[in-house]
């Protein structure tokens, strides 16, 4: 077997088996959020990458997976002086076996990449239909800068993406305080602004395509509940603690909201409630900084392992 194959699969444990469990259950996660999320989209994009240099190194001839390994590191940054675009690539030297190998690991990274288009078009197909009943059933409210809809259910959540929207329900204007409802406001803003729908839409995309992943597992619920605490966090700039935790209390026996949109309640309020009311450190500057550092790492580790021929 080509032993070049044997860093993808070390990568492959340790980002799908190994380090979810462990990611899931630290208490960093809850405190630095946004961090947390780049973290397990990270390992989500190492995992990928990992299988795709897995797949192209057993496929790969024994002599051209040493090439391989060869030229990358010829032109790593310290090397990249005296390399030259001809040595890298050419399509003369490859083999039919080559061009398979190589077309194999374009494929494992295309699925998810397909996959994530098409959940991200099938949600906004949901939210624009959304929209078109929100303009016969709605109305629109300059003040609160969104639309209200009649219904007795303390509600307050968001339609993202280019025409973005935040509706509010009549129950909540008369059950929510004006601090209140702001705070809820602001949470949903948050949401628009951070662009959340696209990082639950990755995270969904992957724990739909390895269901039986620990890290497909766990990525599918982590992320849109760290997502919905970065939106308490960013929310908290804005207003008081009491305000947006009373607010949860409120709409946290909502029902569900529509598909595609994000409710400041929901199933997660009670958790989250506890996190607002329970003073946390958002971590040192420079903590953040080398956890982001660690990340950039980890997500080149997959294609400088499978590639260095040192192993």
């Amino acid at each position: 077997m080509n032993h070049h194959v044997l860093p993808p699969l070390l990568v492959i444990l340790l980002t799908g088996v190994v380090f979810p469990g462990p990611v899931a259950r630290s208490r960093w996660a809850r405190e630095a959020p946004r961090t947390a999320v780049a973290g397990w989209l990270t390992l989500c994009a190492a995992f990928v990458l990992a299988v795709a240099g897995g797949v192209l190194q057993l496929l790969l001839p024994y002599d051209s997976s040493h090439a391989l390994a060869d030229r990358t590191v010829a032109c790593l940054p310290w090397t990249a002086g005296s390399c030259r675009f001809s040595d890298v690539v050419s399509l003369d030297a490859l083999s039919a076996m080559d061009h398979v190998a190589a077309g194999a690991a374009a494929m494992v990274i295309a699925l998810p990449a397909a996959a994530l288009c098409h959940g991200l078009a099938r949600a906004r197909r949901s939210r624009v239909q959304h929209s078109e009943i929100l303009r016969v059933v709605g109305s629109t409210d300059a003040a609160l800068r969104a639309v209200v809809i009649d219904h007795d259910t303390p509600a307050v959540y968001c339609l993202p993406g280019r025409a973005a929207r935040i509706v509010v329900s009549s129950g909540a204007r008369k059950t929510l305080t004006a601090a209140q409802l702001s705070a809820a406001l602001e949470h949903e803003r948050a949401h628009i602004s951070g662009r959340h729908h696209v990082l639950v839409s990755a995270a969904e995309t992957f724990g739909r395509l390895f269901p039986r992943l620990p890290l497909g597992r766990w990525v599918r619920t982590e992320v849109p509940l760290l997502l919905e605490m970065a939106a308490d966090d960013r929310a908290l700039r804005r207003c008081s603690r009491d305000a947006l935790a009373t607010a949860l209390y409120a709409m946290a026996t909502g029902r569900q909201t529509p598909p595609a949109t994000f409710a400041a309640g929901g199933p997660s309020a009670a958790l989250r409630m506890r996190r607002i009311l329970t003073p946390h450190r958002h971590g040192h500057p420079a903590l953040r900084g080398l956890l982001a550092g660690a990340l950039a790492v980890a997500a080149a580790t997959p294609l400088v392992l499978a590639c260095c021929s040192q192993f």
